[in-house]
């Protein structure tokens, strides 16, 4: 089929190469020309484990390229795509300025029966806003319908999320729509619900809060397991061998972050209080998962008693390992909680050198080549991110080149019993006590 995705940011260039991969033919717009360039040109503008060698192949094979016309994309595809910004605003609400402009620039250039897809992550009844505003701004007589289409990518194995998909939600009212959407989805092979639209839409919300609210509940019985004496992994394996619950997203640390969770949940609670109906549940996993990085800063306070002056090294930038992606990073918040206080950070990333370098204090810290040149001389090494490489950490290399044998790992990481073998002090999220039994 002839598809169109506008919006060629991480979702959207993401989707556009993975539904090329499965024989479609793919036109990807972006309203920004120096990125379409570079794009033409090969470059891809984000690390993602398996995505630039789909692009390549992709364009190679000419099922796949770029363009910053609409108008051209919306000629060429059957149906299209919407993937843009759908960014917070100050109150936690959605910003859908993008979605608006993006829904009158198709209205401008329809001229035949197009689909118009929700893949952005926004508010119900968006789908029907995005309707309204294609019917007021169209040519008289042209048919179409909007169908919500929610991605469940995770970053760092979004090009397997796509691929291989655990369900596929499509919401509509058209079978007409729905007939070709089930085509599209075809080769993918995986289990299709198909709902409304409303219902559609609330699944991304409810499913990324339901998520967040597992990582804010396992790191509020981490705060019980530090006073009580127990380990929060025994705990959490304890609990999540019951196959109601799971192991997954039970891990205590600093907690959520990233481009999606911290937007979505706000998101949420903002949509529940345009509805009248207060999600007050989703406002104490926020306060939780704030909480944590509070707590973790004590904790190093009360070790080094002052912070100024005091060199800190952090292994982690991005909010996740996989990704370059240091967006609402937990990792990157706390580094500029550092720096406020005086503190001297030196910094390492296996992947977000670059993007850490754009950052507004990146000038303030040192970015290091390596994880032992970021903790050389170091009086703390903080884990912020879960990379596999610092779990493999040359630990003897390691208290060579600190100057205190001292580590915060923000991320559970390490094993507390091997690093004590070392000569290390350590101190994990809810295995404190746990760590310094002899």
């Amino acid at each position: 089929m002839k598809l169109t995705i506008i919006g060629s940011g991480y979702v959207g260039l993401t989707t556009g190469a993975c539904f090329a991969e499965a024989g479609h033919h793919v036109v990807c717009v972006d309203n920004d020309e120096a990125k379409v360039a570079s794009l033409l040109a090969g470059e891809i503008p984000i690390f993602e484990p398996g995505l630039e060698a789909l692009v390549k192949k992709n364009v190679s094979a000419k099922r796949l390229r770029f363009t910053s016309s609409t108008e051209e994309g919306v000629d060429h595809g059957e149906v299209l795509f919407i993937a843009v910004p759908t960014p917070p605003q100050a109150d936690g609400s959605v910003d859908l300025s993008f979605m608006e402009k993006v829904a009158r620039e198709i209205a401008q250039y329809l001229t035949s029966y197009r689909v118009i897809v929700d893949k952005s992550t926004v508010p119900v009844k968006t789908g029907e806003r995005v309707a309204h505003t294609i019917r007021r701004h169209a040519k008289p007589g042209v048919e179409f319908d909007v169908v919500s289409n929610p991605e469940f990518l995770r970053e760092g194995s979004a090009v397997a999320d796509l691929m291989k998909p655990d369900r596929i939600v499509i919401g509509g009212n058209s079978d007409r729509a729905l007939a070709l959407m089930q085509k599209i989805y075809e080769p993918f092979m995986a289990p299709v619900l198909v709902t409304d639209i409303n219902s559609a839409e609330l699944i991304k919300h409810a499913a990324n809060s339901f998520l967040a609210l597992k990582i804010s509940y396992i790191n509020a019985l981490a705060e019980i397991c530090e006073i009580s004496g127990a380990d929060v992994l025994k705990v959490a394996e304890g609990i999540g061998a019951d196959k109601r619950i799971g192991r997954s997203f039970l891990n205590a640390g600093l907690g959520y972050g990233g481009s999606c969770f911290p937007k979505d949940i706000a998101a949420f609670i903002a949509i529940s209080e345009q509805l009248g109906l207060p999600f007050n549940l989703l406002k104490e996993v926020q306060s939780i998962n704030n909480r944590q990085i509070d707590r973790f800063l004590d904790a190093i306070r009360e070790a080094l008693w002052v912070l100024k002056d005091k060199k800190i090294a952090v292994w982690g930038l991005s909010f996740k390992p996989n990704t370059d992606d240091v967006r609402c990073s937990v990792a990157v918040t706390l580094v500029e909680r550092l720096v406020a206080e005086g503190a001297l950070v030196s910094a390492y990333d296996p992947k977000a050198m670059e993007k850490a370098r754009e950052l507004p204090f990146a000038s303030k810290i040192q970015l290091s080549a390596s994880a032992l040149e970021a903790a050389q001389g170091a009086e703390v090494l903080v884990i912020a991110t879960e990379w596999p490489e610092f779990a493999s950490v040359d630990l003897a290399a390691l208290r060579e080149a600190m100057h205190t044998p001292l580590i915060f790992d923000g991320r559970n990481l390490l094993d507390p019993a091997a690093v004590r073998d070392f000569g290390f002090q350590y101190r994990g999220i809810g295995r404190g006590v746990v760590a310094e039994r002899g």
